[in-house]
């Protein structure tokens, strides 16, 4: 077993994954911008990329987390979010097979260890508004407008096109 940790700054502090020969298994943002750590295995190079607007990048990483059966379906769901889009905890708890498990489908996000590539920021309530975020609605509102590819905000609501 080799971990390794990777390290990027962004504009609202610091990104950090442990990583296991090349898997990520855990993954969390830190508001202090912290020193920039290279991974043997390629991780902060696809990180990095991600933040400077390639945001498809993410994607091509490798993850294994525990949890229950239930947690590792939402979480393997969650990955299938497209970047640049959003579904309602409902639409995740019908994707997993269980229509009435909104609550359920909100704690197995909120329990997820690697924040960010297991895109559990994608999914926001019914009607539009954001939700909860581990990281506070500031990380989930910049992190959704720069996978639209918007200027990221860093406070207020997310941007509305009008339509005259």
């Amino acid at each position: 077993m080799t971990i390794d940790l990777a390290v990027v700054r962004f504009a609202l502090g610091s990104f950090r994954a442990t990583v296991d020969d090349g898997v990520v298994r855990g993954a969390t943002f830190d508001p202090t911008p912290q020193p920039v750590q290279r991974d043997r295995f390629g991780v902060h190079d696809v990180l990095e990329a991600y933040f400077a607007g390639d945001v498809e990048a993410i994607d091509t990483l490798m993850v294994v987390t525990r949890g229950t059966p239930f947690q590792q379906e939402v979480w393997r769901r969650l990955r299938e979010i497209p970047v640049g889009s959003t579904i309602s905890y409902g639409e995740l708890a019908r994707r997993v097979g269980r229509p009435k498990a909104q609550r359920a489908v909100g704690m197995a996000n909120a329990s997820n260890p690697v924040a960010l590539i297991v895109p559990c920021h994608r999914v926001i309530r019914t009607g539009g508004a954001l939700g909860g975020y581990a990281f506070g609605l500031d990380y989930k509102r910049w992190l959704l407008a720069h996978e639209a590819k918007e200027p990221p905000l860093l406070e207020g609501s997310l941007r509305q096109t009008v339509i005259a």
